[in-house]
């Protein structure tokens, strides 16, 4: 019996559990007997090792690995894979290192448990940090070896066949985590049998009043809807057999999670649900399949809008396939899918067929290119964060696909809601980074256009162009999302380094030094005892705000220095164009020449605040995080400020005062109204200027119109 035929047989209370007679016997099929040996010989390490344990539902410990491996050989993985599954767990919950499974079992089979290890001897902050760890080490453990994420999804079925020994809360998390997380990552990969599985067992453990209830009214619904089934069934095997093509026909019906999450996504009724129930037909060739197309069109009316060429343009995991509807008799819809026996075998089994032991056959790999594509797009999120990686993955987890051309005809799978700047990303990093300009089926385009399906687009990039840090707030693949990050994170800290210079020097000026007046080697000295790596890591905490520049500065001083102290400490020059690391506090939002002062915020760097800002008071509690600063003669960028407009009530006010505003030469970012009164309303605006006298000049002309009452600037 396949593995997918049995999908049905787990829902009412699971299966037993699989003994190790069972599983080899299952391996004898397919795999040499050396293998099998091998798999044996991790079976018995494996019950030694566990020897003792339960599991909550009283069974012996070993009968869960066995499970995970005889769930495994269903998918005909090889013998590497299925004595790493037997061993699993025994690095985590047993005295066995990893190297002592690498010592009896050899690299490959030590590499693919490591890589499904928890994390659980690491402390965390939290149980959401450990979860995005874990996931962290498990997908970069995917990127070398796939057969690590077989394993951790076979154990995740076999987790969920038994989780009614769970207490509720705990059955409600592990079905969300296996909702959220591993049947999609089983969708992406293309293990459609393994997806289902976990699916069903999912809802029906997370919502098990709605899964009851679908499952009751399908039964009820089903009746005379069944019984058409086997006439439409013959009469399409029919057609085959007079069309001379050798095919098989198979009637199936829609997965209740698969019913579920369509009424959701269309916000329907389940009576609305039109394609409960579906055919299958399998034959040899591509030809055949559009042939057969053309036959079930001939038998029974098409649906209009509802075919779909999966075929020809593949989704994103792989899958091929025809999809129509059908009128059936008494009109009821039939869902239709026309695929070749090798698109039906990497239907069911994605890019575990890669791995699937079968004598002589050389790698398939064209049918693991989607896939393999992706596993090098988290590996670029090596060096990200365990959040980050769990963010960036799951975006392209769910398989919401828009398909856009290259101006060659390739097409190109991006997230629905992808704009040009990710196309540009998905060409290549280096396009992506030095994008200046897109078009889109031949017409410019701005870069945060959202594109839709069957576009053309073409990227124009200049030689010296840099992302655009403002891209990060609009792009949604997670290719581009990882590249912008880094990217953001190599100027951040250029730009952290260059200020925690200027700041260091500022409070060395106290004792008439500067860092070049310093050894050479006294910054990584003093970084070195602070736990730091160099002298730039130094700089960059001192840019970020996380060290005091007065307290590293007597910490360089050569010791004959120290006494040495000079005029009070000179103001540091903000010249508006340090980027990240200063910024603008937007209590006070102060422009150039406003009298100002600078807070070092741990993490952000700078914060810069108007002197009179109210806020200002209650953080002096904490002098040696201020510091005084002035502006440069000219700083070269406009800066944020906000207005209040009081006007009376009158039908395109709001719209003037804009009007104004842009005659300026001002941009307006944020606009707010409020009314005050019956016939008086206040408009909040925040506008872009270049000083204060720009700013006064905005204000004068919009003072001067008949409906304007009174203009003031934001003061905190």
């Amino acid at each position: 019996m396949s593995y997918a035929s049995t999908l049905l047989g787990f829902l009412p209370g699971g299966r037993r559990a699989p003994g190790i007679a069972q599983l080899t016997s299952k391996l004898e099929s397919y795999l040499p007997p050396d293998h099998v040996e091998r798999v044996r010989d991790a079976y018995d390490y494996a019950e030694a090792a566990h020897k003792g344990q339960k599991r909550r539902s009283g069974e012996p410990y070993i009968t869960h690995p066995v499970a995970v491996a005889d769930i495994l050989a269903d998918l005909r993985m090889d013998g590497a894979t299925l004595a790493a599954a037997i061993l699993h767990d025994v690095v985590e919950d047993t005295g066995v290192s990893t190297a002592e499974i690498a010592e009896h079992f050899g690299g490959e089979i030590a590499e693919i448990v490591d890589g499904v290890t928890k994390l659980d001897q690491i402390r965390f902050k939290n149980r959401q940090e450990a979860q995005a760890e874990s996931f962290r080490k498990m997908m970069l453990a995917m990127v070398r070896d796939i057969r690590v994420i077989m394993v951790k999804l076979a154990d995740r079925v076999h987790n969920m066949r038994t989780l009614g020994a769970m207490p509720p809360a705990k059955r409600r998390l592990v079905a969300r985590e296996t909702l959220d997380i591993y049947a999609p990552i089983a969708n992406r990969l293309g293990i459609h049998s393994i997806k289902l599985e976990l699916e069903e067992l999912g809802f029906r453990s997370l919502y098990p009043k709605r899964y009851r209830v679908i499952e009751r009214e399908l039964k009820r619904s089903r009746g005379n809807q069944k019984e058409f089934l086997p006439k439409i069934t013959r009469n399409l095997a029919d057609a085959l057999k007079r069309a001379g093509i050798d095919g098989r026909v198979e009637a199936r019906e829609k997965h209740l999670f698969s019913v579920y999450a369509k009424m959701r996504r269309k916000k329907v009724q389940l009576s609305e649900v039109i394609d409960v129930f579906g055919l299958r037909i399998v034959v040899a060739t591509v030809d055949e399949c559009y042939r057969v197309l053309g036959l079930a069109h001939g038998l029974y009316r098409p649906m209009p809008g509802r075919f779909k060429d999966y075929v020809a343009i593949p989704r994103v995991n792989g899958y091929q396939s025809l999809h129509t509807t059908l009128f059936g008799p008494n009109g009821m819809p039939l869902e239709l899918q026309i695929r070749t026996s090798e698109m039906h075998e990497m239907a069911e089994s994605g890019i575990a067929a890669h791995w699937a032991y079968k004598t002589g056959e050389t790698d398939r790999g064209a049918r693991q290119e989607r896939a393999r594509e992706w596993l090098k797009n988290v590996a670029q999120l090596q060096d990200a964060s365990a959040e980050e990686v769990m963010e960036n993955v799951k975006v392209d987890l769910f398989p919401d696909k828009v398909y856009v051309f290259t101006p060659k005809g390739d097409i190109m799978r991006l997230p629905r809601g992808a704009t040009c700047v990710d196309f540009a990303y998905a060409v290549h990093t280096g396009v992506g980074n030095r994008c200046v300009a897109a078009k889109v089926d031949r017409r410019l385009a701005p870069l945060r256009t959202v594109l839709r399906n069957g576009q053309t687009v073409e990227i124009i990039t200049a030689k010296g162009a840099q992302p655009n840090p403002a891209w990060a707030s609009f792009v949604v693949s997670a290719k581009a999302r990882a590249a912008i990050r880094q990217y953001l994170k190599g100027l951040r800290r250029g730009e952290a380094i260059d200020l925690g210079g200027r700041l260091l020097n500022q409070a060395l000026e106290e004792f008439k030094l500067n860092i070049r007046a310093l050894p050479p080697e006294r910054l990584d000295q003093v970084a070195v005892a602070l736990g730091l790596e160099d002298g730039k890591d130094l700089l960059e905490k001192i840019g970020l705000g996380e060290r005091p520049a007065p307290l590293v500065a007597r910490r360089v001083l050569p010791r004959e220095e120290d006494l040495h102290e000079g005029g009070p400490q000179a103001p540091l020059a903000i010249a508006g164009t340090e980027g990240l690391v200063v910024a603008y506090a937007r209590c006070c939002f102060p422009v150039p020449p406003d009298p100002v002062v600078a807070y070092l915020s741990s993490g952000r760097g700078v914060v810069i605040h108007r002197d009179n800002c109210g806020n200002v008071a209650g953080f002096r509690k904490q002098p040696e995080k201020w510091i005084p600063a002035v502006w440069q003669k000219q700083a070269n960028r406009t800066f944020r400020s906000e207005i209040k407009v009081h006007v009376t009530n009158r039908m395109g006010v709001l719209a003037q005062v804009a009007a104004q505003i842009a005659a300026n030469q001002t941009n307006i970012d944020h606009v707010n109204v409020t009314p005050e009164g019956d016939d008086t309303s206040m408009i909040t605006l925040e506008i872009d200027v270049r000083d204060r006298g720009h700013l006064a000049q905005v204000m004068r002309a919009i003072k001067s119109m008949p409906d304007v009452i009174e203009v003031e600037r934001t003061l905190a």
